[in-house]
C-alpha cells in the first residue's frame, strides 16, 4: 500500500494531517484507539480492527493517566504475540477532553482525545440541569474542541423553546444550541454541519440523556443499546459501559461515552471565559480593583445582581466553580511537588549507594 493509499484509509477514521509521520522504529504501525477496555484496547489501522496492549510499565498504578492511551489517541505499535500488538508511544494530541475521575482518588481522566467537537447532550425532562451544563462548558472550554449543546426529548417537553432560549442565553457565543427529538433523523440532520468527513465528535452527558439514541439515529441502525429512564427522576441505567469510536456513514467518527455522575474540574479551566464571561467583565468595572463583591461601594457585580442583569443563584454557582477550580489547581501543584520530591529522593538515594554502597 502506498503512502497516499494509507493516508486515505486513515482519514476514514479521523486522521487530520496532510502527511504521515516518520515511523520511530522498524515494523512500526500507526493506528487509532477506538475502544478502551480494562487491560486492552481495540485499535484501527484504517483497514481492520486489531487488539493491542500497553507495556507492563505503562500499566503501573502510579502512571499518570494522561500518559495512557485513550479513545481517539493515535499510537505507534509493534507486533507482539498471539495476534496482539504492543503500544509503544502516543502521538501528540491536538485536543483532549478531561476531568478528575469520579470518587476520591483525584486522578485525571481523559474522556476522549483528538476530537473536533463535543456534543453535550441533556434531556428536556428531569435530566435538564443548567448548572451541570455550565460545568460541561467549563471542561470543554479547556479541551481545544468546540462545544455544541444538544437538548433531546424536545417532542416530550411542553416548554422546549423556552428552555432552549434559557440555555442559549447561558452559553452565549461559546456553544451552538439545538433542541430536537433524537429519534428523528430529519431533526438530527441539524447536527450534520459538525459531522463532516474526517471530523471526530464525542458525546457526553448523564445516563438517560439520549446519547446512545442519538448515535443510533446518526448510524441509521440500532447499534448502541438503549434503555428507558425511570419516570420518577428521569434517570437511566448505564447503557453504554465503555467509550467507543464509531465510523458514521457520512465519513465522521463519533465517540459514545458512559453517563457521567460527576463532572470535577482539573484546575486548568478558564471558568471566567466560559458561560460566566459577563460576570468576569463586571468584576473589572468595580470601583476598587480588589473588590470582594461584598459590601464595598461601587461594586458592579452587586449592582448587576440587584437590577436583575445577573441572577444571584448564577453568581453563587460562578463562585463555587471558581473555588473548585482553584482548589483543584492547588491539589495538582501539591501533587507535582510530591512527585518531584520522590524523584529527587530516589536520585539522592542512588548517589549515596554509588558513593557508600548498600547498607
Amino acid at each position: 500500500m502506498t503512502d497516499s493509499e494509507f493516508l486515505s484509509t486513515l482519514r476514514r477514521i479521523g486522521w487530520r494531517e496532510p502527511v504521515l509521520p516518520p515511523p520511530p522504529f522498524a515494523s512500526a504501525k500507526l493506528a487509532r484507539v477506538i475502544v478502551q477496555h480494562r487491560n486492552a484496547f481495540e485499535v484501527h489501522d484504517g483497514a481492520a480492527v486489531l487488539w493491542a496492549r500497553t507495556k507492563s510499565s505503562a500499566r503501573r498504578r502510579d502512571r499518570d493517566d494522561a500518559l495512557r492511551p485513550s479513545v481517539g489517541d493515535w499510537v505507534w505499535m509493534r507486533p507482539a504475540i498471539n495476534d496482539e500488538w504492543q503500544i509503544e508511544a502516543l502521538l501528540p494530541r491536538h485536543s483532549q477532553l478531561r476531568r478528575i475521575a469520579a470518587g476520591e482518588t483525584g486522578r485525571e481522566q481523559i474522556i476522549a482525545a483528538n476530537i473536533d467537537t463535543v456534543l453535550i447532550v441533556c434531556g428536556l425532562d428531569g435530566d435538564f440541569n443548567p448548572r451541570r451544563i455550565e460545568r460541561y462548558l467549563a471542561i470543554v472550554g479547556e479541551s481545544g474542541a468546540a462545544a455544541v449543546l444538544v437538548l433531546t426529548k424536545a417532542d416530550r417537553c411542553d416548554d422546549a423553546d423556552a428552555r432552549r432560549a434559557q440555555i442559549e442565553q447561558l452559553a452565549g457565543t461559546q456553544a451552538a444550541v439545538y433542541a430536537l427529538n433524537a429519534k428523528d433523523r430529519s431533526e438530527v440532520a441539524r447536527l450534520d454541519r459538525w459531522l463532516v468527513p474526517g471530523a471526530t465528535v464525542v458525546l457526553v452527558g448523564s445516563s438517560g440523556a439520549g446519547k446512545s439514541t442519538l448515535t443510533n439515529t446518526l448510524l441509521g441502525v440500532e447499534k448502541m443499546r438503549t434503555n428507558s429512564v425511570r419516570e420518577n427522576d428521569s434517570r437511566g441505567r448505564h447503557t453504554t459501559t465503555f467509550r467507543a469510536l464509531i465510523e458514521l456513514p457520512g465519513g465522521a467518527c463519533i465517540i459514545d461515552t458512559p453517563g457521567m455522575r460527576e463532572i470535577k474540574l482539573t484546575g486548568e479551566e478558564a471558568v471566567e471565559e466560559t458561560s460566566f464571561a459577563d460576570i468576569e467583565e463586571l468584576t473589572g468595572q468595580c470601583r476598587f480593583r480588589d473588590c470582594a463583591h461584598g459590601a464595598e461601594p461601587g461594586c458592579a457585580v452587586r449592582a448587576a445582581i440587584a437590577d436583575g442583569r445577573v441572577a444571584a443563584e448564577r453568581y453563587v454557582n460562578y463562585l463555587k466553580l471558581v473555588g473548585e477550580r482553584d482548589a483543584a489547581r492547588l491539589r495538582a501543584s501539591e501533587h507535582e511537588k510530591r512527585a518531584a520530591d520522590r524523584v529527587g529522593n530516589k536520585a539522592l538515594g542512588a548517589r549515596l549507594v554509588d558513593k557508600y554502597g548498600k547498607r
